[in-house]
């Protein structure tokens, strides 16, 4: 196995300490070249995942979220199940005061799709 794809293998979202933690600010991370493989047919799926929250006391370490994101390239995964896995692993270790993962996959076969994730159902 190659260094990079041990590192792939094991990878987990780590954290830091919110260095502001006594004010509302919003992180945005864009992530253009996800992969995953359809469930249903193998072929592959690209997408860019962008990512916006408003920390509370953690903040996401960027090398470990990219490492944790291309770990999903051999998966067999739906689009809507993706964006929900990637909300749920952030939201559940983060902790955010508000929290978006946005799936914006590449067209395939005519058809386009977008799948949104939140924490507030208003915005």
């Amino acid at each position: 196995m190659l260094y990079g794809e041990k590192n792939v293998s094991e990878a987990v979202v780590e954290l830091w300490d919110n260095p502001h933690p006594d004010r509302d600010y919003e992180i945005k991370i864009d992530l253009p070249e996800f992969t995953c493989l359809c469930p249903r047919s193998g072929y592959p799926d690209f997408a860019v995942i962008r990512i916006t929250y408003v920390p509370d006391k953690l903040i996401v370490e960027l090398k470990s979220l990219k490492l944790y994101l291309n770990s999903f390239r051999n998966k067999y995964i739906s689009h809507e199940d993706a964006a929900n896995v990637i909300y749920n692993e952030l939201s559940g270790k983060l902790s955010p005061r508000y929290l978006e993962v946005v799936g914006d996959f590449n067209p395939r076969g005519n058809v386009k799709t977008v799948v949104r994730v939140t924490s507030d159902r208003s915005a």
